[in-house]
């Protein structure tokens, strides 16, 4: 049995991979335990008053994120691929700045930019000769349309990247056939490319509606209660686990239930390009006020999604720190952010270098499959979801703790895992770990497998191979994975709020409070240094897969 379930793979390995498979499920089976517990006549208010608009406004969210991050990231993507123009270059890779800042911070920004006595109504209000907020006013942008229209200038990019990607390798054959046959640009786009497409625009579009399900800070900004702020409201102002724990488990069906749609529909759809046609498309240069236009508005989500909250924080972090100067509880706040990140990031990428190791120990083995699949399913789990389903593990943990240690030391330990900082370790660990898994194994797929054969027919031990060979040919895809689950770690909100120990500030939660109060320049510090650490992978993603031959 042991040999056919981990044929190539010892012991210690296998035990390590299901463990940490386990860990990540825990918060899963946690929620359904507190749900069975019921929560009283606090159900039968919940499913009449509070799921019925919370289901409603995730339903209109989801969908209108969903259509405009399909039709910009597209949009976008064929146009620095397909075309050639002045400047491509730069806005090939300008369309991924605002992935560097979360989405929280874009509401936190343009509450005030937008505000009826804000710099943008002011200055129209001049232009215009009105006077008065009275006389002349935008519509409010906390609403359903505002929040679905800022979340798609930063979610965007989940489906520019992979989509653009796509249309670089694709068969270029096809494209030049259907152009050599007279097919215009419109036509070509929408009957060859965008089918072709398809399998990147539902990754990325998936992505995408993952990010604004799991965002929390925008949507209860901007006055929209979807199902996660509904189960953080649950949690925190009713105090109740069981509701807020019914609440998720409900939100966590649809969630799988999306994600299984989605590969359904893709189930038969199979691309594949020889060698021979495996060359980039032949560009086309834009002329004319057409080429002036699509330029033009290729470049707004840029100038909305990035410059325009970005020039705001830096403008007011300056009028911050020039009136009171550095706040002391910024810099300790940034000490914690930068210490559980880091910490978080190590943890994840060990873990996921050791579940890819151990796959590739036992290459055949579906099991070790599976558990890699079921480790990576925290990345589908929205942080508060994730969050609210490890508080009873947590407790029963530092529980566990406690008595052990009073019974064999005589010393209590008290919260030591959830007042260490250790419970969001755990939490930014079980959600990014998707990402170090993906990273690493793309890493090891470069790696020639006869290394490992020759090794192992040297007698190599298990242990030594991976310290010797496939950690040090991995370090540029782990280097990556650390890259990505720190800034991820950084910008962290939901679980951040539930999980955090008492007095424990980061950067996010300081920015969440100030913006709860409606201090937004005393908040403009902290988000300026959230989007300054989530520019660091853009810079680095913008060296690989740019368009050539642009001027």
């Amino acid at each position: 049995m042991w040999q056919r379930v981990s044929s190539g793979i010892g012991a210690g390995w296998f035990l390590v991979s299901l463990v940490v498979a386990l860990l990540v499920l825990l918060p899963v089976l946690s929620l359904a335990g507190h749900a069975a517990e019921g929560s009283g006549e606090l159900w039968q208010h919940l499913r009449t008053y509070v799921l019925p608009q919370a289901l409603r406004d995730t339903v209109l969210l989801l969908s209108g994120v969903g259509v405009l991050v399909i039709t910009i990231g597209t949009g976008c993507a064929w146009l620095v691929t397909a075309y050639n123009f002045p400047g491509r270059r730069i806005l090939a890779w300008a369309l991924l700045l605002p992935l560097a800042v979360p989405t929280y911070i874009v509401a936190f920004a343009y509450l005030d930019l937008l505000h009826p006595v804000g710099p943008i109504q002011t200055l129209l209000r001049d232009l215009l000769g009105y006077s008065s907020p009275r006389d002349f006013r935008l519509p409010d942008i906390r609403s359903m349309g505002g929040c679905i229209l800022l979340l798609s200038l930063v979610l965007y990019p989940y489906v520019y990247l992979p989509v653009r990607a796509m249309f670089m390798m694709q068969a270029a054959g096809l494209l030049d056939a259907s152009r050599t046959l007279g097919a215009s640009s419109r036509r070509t786009f929408f009957r060859i490319a965008l089918p072709l497409a398809r399998p990147a625009i539902a990754v990325g579009a998936s992505l995408a509606l993952m990010e604004a399900l799991n965002d929390i800070g925008a949507s209860e900004f901007l006055g929209v209660r979807t199902m996660t702020v509904s189960i953080y409201s649950t949690w925190v102002n009713r105090s109740s686990l069981p509701g807020a724990a019914q609440i998720a488990l409900f939100m966590l069906v649809i969630v799988v239930s999306l994600i299984l749609l989605e590969r359904w529909a893709r189930r038969r759809q199979r691309y594949h390009a020889g060698a021979r046609q495996s060359r980039p498309m032949t560009t086309r240069s834009l002329h004319g006020w057409r080429g002036v236009l699509m330029v033009s508005l290729a470049c707004l989500p840029v100038i909305f999604g990035f410059i325009l909250p970005t020039g705001y924080l830096v403008v007011e972090a300056a009028k911050r720190i020039a009136f009171a100067g550095i706040d002391p509880a910024i810099i300790v706040e940034a000490r914690n952010t930068l210490l559980i990140s880091a910490v978080a990031t190590l943890v994840a990428t060990g873990l996921a270098f050791i579940l890819i190791y151990s796959l590739r120990l036992a290459r055949e083995s579906a099991l070790l499959r599976t558990l890699v699949r079921v480790a990576s399913l925290g990345y589908a789990i929205p942080g508060t979801v994730l969050a609210i389903g490890l508080l009873g593990p947590l407790a029963w943990m530092d529980a566990a703790i406690d008595n052990s240690s009073s019974w064999l030391f005589g010393v209590s330990t008290g919260l030591l895992i959830s007042g260490s900082g250790a419970a969001l370790v755990y939490a930014y660990a079980a959600r990014f770990l998707a990402i170090g898994n993906g990273s690493i194994e793309a890493g090891f797929n470069k790696i020639p497998l006869s290394l490992d054969d020759a090794a192992r027919s040297l007698n190599v031990p298990a242990g030594k191979r991976a310290w010797r060979i496939h950690l040090p040919l991995s370090r540029p895809a782990m280097a990556a994975a650390m890259l990505l689950i720190f800034v991820d770690c950084m910008k962290e909100l939901p679980a951040t709020l539930l999980l955090r120990p008492l007095n424990f500030e980061t950067l996010a939660t300081h920015l969440y409070g100030e913006a709860a109060r409606g201090s937004y320049e005393s908040g403009a510090v902290a988000a300026l240094l959230i989007v300054l650490s989530g520019l660091i992978p853009i810079v680095l993603l913008s060296r690989y897969g740019t368009p050539k031959n642009s001027h």
